[in-house]
């Protein structure tokens, strides 16, 4: 799959802007500040409907604009998809598809496939855990469309119990509440199992690709791995395998570092159902901490994606480049799962690599560009064209203010 054209009216610094585009290599060059992040965003944004700059989609529609219009032709195979995403600053994004009646956003799902590496991806590693949910959910949604309604499920129910607790630690609960708190346990461990099964799948397609990228990007000393810690892990292994009580930690999904077991039960194991039992059984065990604070303690919203180099956790213990090359190896983590998908009919992505190269020395700027010049489409950012290795030779664009310089 590649995109043919990209078309934006009002949004980021865009009144109104056209980009021709073409399979392989696109590298658009241009001063800091100029715009072309914003193009590479509004590409990222068609295909998870989530900017990896701003966590709102205020700052997208340009300055003193209502709306903003991504437009994009899609050609896979001999198919062309041309795609409308409507973003709306009072009202519900919508989407169009072919020209077709307009439809919710999240249609739109699954049709344009990126894996976008950017400075931010520093967070993947460094950041707090929500930097690496948010990452599992963006590709669980890119690989199955239909998890955006999981998500939104989970998060809805989600707000909703934790609203119920708030008021109980007010003074404000009673046996109605009480009743109450039982339905919304119901909903939300049943979300929540869906979540967390999908979840643990996911990791366990992304860690042997991981491990796979990280030596291809180093030296290969040290083997990169991630272990999926879930809260409803730890409150089964404090009681050998029924809940027991609440607490921060979390059991593992994939092989622990040397001293730390999986825990009597496996969670990779169970199937929705029994996760949600499993997370009933764990919600009556927390229920007095969580009325005591105020909020839901067990859940896929508190896990963790614990990203390991060699036998310590990456956060914390890996240097400056050992980082970037744990963020790099995630994303190209995602791009072979994507193309595994892709070998049974789904779509291979496109590439954007945005302002990347700036931020690596010249081996793994050499070492990245060769792993993904064979893609279908590589879109590239840079301020400096000396900064793009001769292994991603293609077509060079000039980015102007407001604009394209053809």
């Amino acid at each position: 799959m590649y995109l043919e054209h990209l078309s934006l009216t009002d949004f980021r610094s865009y009144a109104q802007v056209d980009l021709a585009l073409e399979p392989g290599v696109t590298v658009l060059v241009g001063s800091n500040g100029i715009g072309k992040t914003n193009l590479m965003e509004a590409i990222g944004y068609l295909a998870t409907l989530s900017s990896h700059r701003v966590s709102s989609d205020a700052p997208l529609l340009r300055f003193g604009t209502d709306r903003a219009l991504v437009r994009a032709r899609l050609v896979r195979g001999g198919q062309t998809t041309v795609l409308e995403l409507e973003i709306n600053a009072t009202r519900a994004n919508r989407g169009r598809i072919n020209r077709s009646n307009p439809v919710r956003a999240r249609d739109l799902l699954g049709i344009c496939q990126t894996v976008l590496f950017a400075p931010e991806d520093l967070a993947l590693v460094k950041g707090d855990p929500s930097n690496r949910r948010r990452f599992l959910d963006e590709l669980l949604v890119s690989l199955i469309p239909r998890h955006s309604a999981t998500r939104s499920d989970y998060d809805r129910v989600l707000k909703q119990r934790n609203a119920l607790l708030k008021s109980a630690r007010a003074g404000k609960f009673t046996a109605g509440h009480e009743a109450t708190l039982d339905v919304w346990d119901q909903h939300m461990a049943k979300a929540g199992a869906e979540l967390l099964y999908a979840r643990l799948e996911l990791v366990e397609r992304l860690r042997p690709h991981l491990a796979k990228a990280y030596a291809q990007l180093t030296d290969g000393s040290k083997e990169a791995g991630a272990l999926y810690r879930s809260t409803l892990q730890n409150l089964m292994d404090d009681d050998g395998g029924s809940p027991s009580g609440a607490g921060s930690g979390a059991g593992i999904s994939g092989p622990a570092p040397s001293g730390q077991g999986s825990g009597p039960e496996d969670l990779r194991y169970l199937s929705v159902g029994e996760l949600t039992e499993r997370y009933v059984q764990a919600f009556a065990a927390s229920r007095r901490k969580e009325l005591e604070r105020g909020i839901s303690l067990v859940g896929p919203h508190r896990d963790e994606l614990e990203l390991v180099l060699g036998e310590a956790p990456a956060k914390g213990y890996a240097s400056h480049g050992e980082t970037w090359s744990m963020c790099l190896s995630l994303r190209l983590a995602s791009y072979y799962v994507m193309l595994d998908d892709a070998r049974t009919g789904g779509s291979a992505p496109i590439l954007i690599l945005d302002d990347v190269f700036a931020e690596l020395d010249v081996q793994r700027r050499r070492k990245l560009a060769a792993i993904v010049s064979g893609a279908e489409q590589v879109l590239v950012t840079a301020a400096v064209e000396a900064d793009i290795p001769a292994e991603l030779s293609g077509r060079r664009v000039k980015v102007i203010p407001g604009g394209i310089d053809e």
